[in-house]
């Protein structure tokens, strides 16, 4: 069994590293159930551990949280809804790099709901949408935007830290870092897409996805 959890308000980020670390080594002692855990914060930045310190451009813009998930900067805030996933990994094929797709798959199939055509790029972690009503880039090729960030770490094959997907946040506070490490590309919302979307919409996608992705028996 899976335990969904949605917390309203903001949920501070220490408290919820806390959560997450707690809950994923119960779960590893097989003492809790596998948890999702839907939250908003307010708005903050994390720096993962391949964080570059030249990528923080405002650093006394929001407050800048170390995370010991993987990848480099990411943004939190209001009207982005961040998933956190607390995942026996060990049980579920211990293939680190599978549940990684297995992740991306799930962001996908959730935009799907919503017809947004999600992408995964080589080298570009998170999940991307082509803009064509943005100018091509330099190179003549279809502009794409972030819709969805990934990061996530491991502690005795039990996953936490976990996926943000871009509802109606206020795009300008990505101005603050390059996100991800990232410069070529821009970042997009649901919302900024021209679709009327709220966060229950998103979180009703995203339970009904969920099985299609991650119903494999366990080992």
């Amino acid at each position: 069994m899976v335990e969904w959890i949605t917390t309203d308000g903001y949920t501070d980020y220490g408290e919820a590293v806390e959560f997450m670390e707690a809950r994923a080594a119960a779960i590893a002692a097989g003492e809790a159930e596998e948890c999702i855990w839907l939250v908003e914060h307010p708005p903050l930045y994390t720096a993962g551990t391949s964080a570059k310190a030249e990528d923080l451009t405002d650093p006394d813009r929001f407050p800048v949280h170390p995370s010991k998930r993987g990848g480099q900067y990411t943004y939190h805030g209001p009207g982005q809804r961040v998933v956190y996933v607390m995942l026996n990994v060990g049980e579920r094929g211990h293939d680190v790099r599978r549940f990684v797709q297995q992740l991306e798959r799930w962001v996908i199939l959730a935009l799907e709901e919503f017809n947004v055509t999600g992408h995964i790029r080589c080298g570009r972690v998170g999940v991307w949408v082509e803009r064509g009503d943005k100018p091509l880039t330099a190179s003549g090729a279809t502009a794409e935007d972030k819709i969805a960030a990934i990061g996530i770490r491991l502690r005795k094959w039990v996953s936490f830290h976990g996926i943000s997907i871009n509802v109606e946040p206020d795009l300008d506070h990505f101005t603050g870092i390059v996100p991800c490490g990232i410069t070529e590309h821009g970042v997009t919302s649901l919302v900024d897409l021209g679709l009327p979307v709220g966060m229950e919409d998103v979180d009703v996608a995203l339970k009904r996805c969920f099985d299609l992705v991650f119903s494999e028996a366990k080992a």
